[in-house]
């Protein structure tokens, strides 16, 4: 006999954050400083300035998607959509991510083609704009702190924002070398430096988002730690066809089959296996379906000989 059971508790998770208030703010400053940016780092010529307000925009665009992807993450269940829109919040972390990689391109090309013949470079007004751009970007990644520490989207925008304020101070540092130097060669090369920079901290969001898109088990859950456990609550002598994946960039859920001899255990203890799931392992979602083990059950995803049953 199979029961395929659902529990209040395993159900019990509320609609991820929007942190709407915090995405206005930083869209808006970013937004007016970009334009500025973009202005006067055409006046003084320096490609370093202008690479730093196209990946502002992108930041910007960014920002705009990670908020849809937490608004749309927000709606509830229907008969079409029954898990929600929750996966839009891992399809803007993507996004972002291949946004930016995208914006790299761009800003290398640019610097590479400056390199061979570098423009004179207005160092002093490069580095004012480029400070404020240091205070702009700083202020908006501090309203992410919180939130990037549980959600990959909300993590997303928050990479963009520090990785700007810490390009921005690179610029200063080369607007500074450039006034004393006169080595106007020195802003392509810091624009080449900035595309590393972006390169290397969007790759882990790029990695990250990707396995979630494709179903991977999320990276803060052990799934062998999962199957031990659940292996080791009382009356259950096998488990088989666990899967563990993410459905937004915050919220996880389990289904697993429990062979249990004696059979139905009551709704009680299925109850206290679904809050141990969430308290130990952030798991908020989980479908458990009980069976004797008379048959053997095989997951149609496995060939009958991976290792896959008991």
């Amino acid at each position: 006999m199979h029961t395929h059971h659902h529990h209040d508790h395993g159900h019990s998770h509320g609609a991820p954050k929007d942190f709407g208030r915090a995405f206005v703010i930083a869209i808006t400053l970013n937004l007016g400083f970009t334009m500025v940016e973009f202005v006067y780092g055409f006046i003084a010529q320096s490609s370093a300035l202008m690479a730093d307000a196209g990946h502002n925009l992108s930041d910007v665009l960014g920002l705009v998607l990670a908020w849809g992807g937490a608004l749309l993450a927000r709606k509830a269940p229907d008969s079409r959509f029954t898990f929600g829109l929750r996966g839009s919040s891992i399809l803007a972390a993507l996004a972002n991510a291949m946004f930016l990689m995208i914006a790299c391109g761009a800003i290398g090309w640019d610097a590479i083609r400056r390199l061979a013949d570098p423009p004179e470079v207005a160092s002093v007004t490069v580095m004012v704009v480029a400070g404020i751009g240091v205070l702009v970007n700083a202020a908006s990644a501090w309203l992410f702190v919180k939130g990037s520490k549980g959600d990959l989207n909300i993590r997303g925008a928050f990479l963009h924002l520090v990785a700007d304020a810490a390009v921005s101070v690179g610029v200063v540092l080369a607007g500074l070398a450039i006034l004393y130097t006169g080595w106007n060669w020195l802003d392509p090369v810091t624009s080449l430096l900035i595309t590393v920079v972006i390169v290397i901290g969007t790759w882990g969001l790029l990695r990250e988002s990707l396995k979630l898109v494709l179903n991977a088990v999320p990276a803060n859950i052990d799934l062998p730690e999962v199957d031990a456990w659940l292996r080791d609550q009382p009356g259950v002598t096998g488990i088989h066809d666990l899967h563990i994946w993410g459905m937004s960039t915050t919220e996880s859920a389990l289904t697993v089959h429990l062979v249990m001899p004696d059979g139905f255990p009551g709704d009680a203890y299925l109850d206290r296996v679904a809050d141990g799931l969430q308290h130990r392992f952030s798991i908020a979602h989980s479908t458990l379906q009980v069976e004797r083990g008379d048959n053997a059950h095989f997951c149609v995803l496995h060939a009958p000989n991976d290792g896959q049953t008991d």
